[in-house]
């Protein structure tokens, strides 16, 4: 267990030549590299009352690879939501993003817009790039702090296990479980200590990404993003959580559907 820990929060011995094998799969000659997208949109009846909902993070969001762009994970949850709302999306993620890089780049911007939802996705590459876990940790305490002292309701994404991403090299998968599991516990603690709803990402639920082949198609064609059915399970564990996001908005909104009805 305690050799576990050290691997989750600390380079391994020789983990130069392991994290440079992991993350060179980003650049494989072999693979296309697919292009970050933006799922930004409106969506859902004007006469509805507005929902504005603010996306941060990494290439979760941005969906690579995700054609047509309405099966990513946020243009599904944009249009559940759109059944009630009059939404409005707006997308502040860049691929590659880690969480000092959101910290720097996207809360201001995020904050600016006066939404009433955020979703944040990120991780990912802060444990594939071998940043410790405790520094993760801080960053993602001041992320998920500055957004909820004033965006009414926040949502995190856990973080799943990148283990069985086809495109890893068979030496970083074990060492991409652990450090994904060990982030996901992370973004955990911080969630409860701030009581922010966090999305489900291990579990029977996720079995289909196991598939080191993709014979079920849940990858990209660059085998390292999700395709639009891993998507379709991302909007999945999105929607379990939406009910405490709009508990959270419960008064604004319900002022808002009555404005809405008394105008109709």
């Amino acid at each position: 267990m305690a050799a576990t820990k050290r691997m989750a929060r600390r380079p391994l011995a020789g983990v130069g030549i392991l994290f440079s094998q992991v993350w060179h799969t980003g650049h494989r000659p072999d693979l296309p590299s697919l292009t970050n997208q933006d799922p930004s949109a409106v969506l859902g009846d004007p006469s509805n009352p507005p929902l504005k909902v603010v996306l941060l993070g990494d290439s979760s969001v941005t969906a690579p690879g995700v054609h047509p762009l309405d099966e990513c994970w946020a243009r599904r949850i944009g249009c559940q939501l759109a059944e009630r709302y009059h939404v409005k999306l707006i997308n502040i993620a860049v691929g590659g993003t880690r969480a000092s890089d959101l910290i720097k780049y996207q809360v201001a911007p995020a904050i600016a817009e006066a939404p009433d939802v955020a979703f944040v996705c990120v991780g990912a590459n802060d444990a594939l790039r071998a940043v410790n876990v405790t520094d993760y940790e801080r960053d993602l305490t001041e992320i998920l702090s500055r957004l909820s002292a004033t965006i009414p309701a926040v949502g995190m994404s856990g973080l799943g296990d990148l283990g069985p991403l086809p495109r890893l090299p068979n030496i970083g998968r074990s060492w991409a479980r652990v450090r994904s599991r060990s982030f996901d516990r992370a973004i955990a603690r911080v969630c409860h200590s701030l009581d922010i709803p966090k999305t489900v990402a291990w579990g029977p639920m996720w079995k289909p990404f196991e598939d080191p082949e993709n014979e079920n198609g849940m990858y990209a064609a660059d085998l390292f993003h999700a395709s639009g059915k891993g998507h379709a399970l991302f909007a999945a564990a999105w929607s379990r959580v939406l009910d405490d996001l709009l508990e959270k908005l419960e008064p604004a909104l319900s002022g808002r559907l009555e404005s809405s009805e008394s105008l109709t």
